[in-house]
């Protein structure tokens, strides 16, 4: 049997991926006045040790302002460098390659957490540090919902400023030992914001025109790949389509454009714009794979690898995705969410890893001794009840 394509390494510059499986960042809210916590330590290793090829590490802010709720974490200052180190290490440790994720939340900051109610900080909270430096900015003085914060709009010396801010904590997560990072640029963060002509009302050079409102999104990638180092991948996550004025047209325009300036792979999502159009919550996020569509199109139209993300839940979906040729890499989130050891468990489903490889030496002892010892039943993810169980052949 062909050994499946979810399970063949793939070399991006001079990284090499065991498995075409990534961990996709998923917030945690959960740092303490920016570090890094034992949560961290314990959410990342545990993807790692399911057999994950690549574990990222969830949006980490470039500047105090750019975080969305007091959870967030940073690398805007060396004093976050160690907590993140540890953090890299532990995922490289347990056998998948460790990324991070640089964002800025834009107007979309100085928010409590979701399960909290998203809503607007008033500044006396508990948990709240560095009030006065967390300031709510823009590309536009045009806020999120009608109870959010009016951003300030950024000067064209602060909107450059910025650019120089994503290079510094570039540096940082290289210091950290990261080995891939990716530029957040969807979900109507601060990127996002500037590509959108429903967030950008600028009339200087970052506004107006679509060539204007990429140039922001452009000149963070050329500053983060001249200083990211040039064996290390550099990833970009788009909205890749947002019904607010950015589409997958555009999306596919700014790809090979970021392509040119060395982006090496695209990650699809969509949404985020509009408080209405959350990336979970729109009509087509009920269905699978609901954002693969847009992978496929910029892999064949833009010129670069794209990694496919949203409701990827099975195996054989996975599969399908990668020999069908519409992605490079597939991402999980909620899924692996719920199932930490996804890749294991996929790679059983799909005769991939007989031997338990995959996983570290104390998981792979035991797991391989059950598999070989003639039990009749199957793992409980490949039944809902006994009575679901096959007649063992």
């Amino acid at each position: 049997m062909a050994q499946p394509l979810l399970f063949t390494p793939l070399e991006l510059r001079s990284v090499t991926l065991k498995n075409r499986i990534v961990v996709a960042p998923m917030h945690q809210y959960s740092a303490d006045k920016g570090f890094a916590t034992d949560w961290h330590l314990m959410n990342a290793g545990k993807y790692a040790a399911g057999g994950a090829g690549f574990v990222m590490v969830e949006s980490t802010k470039v500047a105090r302002n750019g975080c969305g709720t007091v959870g967030d974490t940073a690398l805007w200052d060396d004093k976050y460098i160690p907590g993140m180190k540890r953090v890299a290490d532990f995922i490289r440790g347990n056998g998948a390659v460790p990324g991070i994720q640089l964002g800025h939340s834009g107007r979309k900051a100085r928010l409590t957490r979701p399960w909290e109610g998203g809503k607007p900080l008033q500044g006396d909270e508990p948990e709240v540090y560095e009030w006065d430096d967390w300031e709510v900015v823009a590309p536009s003085a045009v806020p999120h919902t009608e109870k959010s914060a009016v951003p300030r709009a950024l000067s064209h010396n602060e909107v450059r400023d910025m650019v120089g801010k994503w290079a510094d904590a570039a540096v940082r997560a290289d210091k950290c030992g990261f080995d891939i990072l990716e530029i957040h640029a969807a979900h109507g963060y601060l990127l996002h914001q500037f590509l959108s002509p429903v967030t950008n009302l600028r009339t200087d050079e970052y506004g107006g025109s679509e060539k204007n409102r990429m140039r922001f999104a452009i000149e963070i990638a050329e500053a983060v790949r001249g200083v990211w180092p040039s064996e290390k991948p550099l990833f970009m996550r788009l909205s890749c389509e947002d019904d607010a004025g950015w589409d997958l047209d555009q999306s596919v325009r700014l790809s090979a454009e970021l392509a040119k300036v060395g982006v090496d792979v695209i990650d699809c999502s969509s949404g985020g714009t509009l408080e209405r159009l959350s990336p979970m919550d729109s009509a087509r996020a009920k269905t699978y794979g609901y954002q693969v569509p847009y992978a496929e199109r910029i892999r064949k139209e833009a010129g670069v690898k794209t990694m496919a993300v949203g409701h990827i839940v099975h195996a054989d979906q996975a599969e399908a995705i990668l020999q069908s040729g519409r992605a490079d890499l597939v991402a999980l989130a909620r899924e692996i969410m719920y199932n930490p050891h996804w890749p294991m468990d996929a790679a059983q489903k799909l005769g991939a890893d007989p031997d338990f490889a995959l996983v570290p030496p104390p998981l792979r002892y035991w797991l391989s001794k059950r598999a070989k010892s003639g039990f009749e039943g199957v793992p409980s993810t490949f039944a809902r009840a006994m009575a679901d169980v096959p007649p063992k052949s």
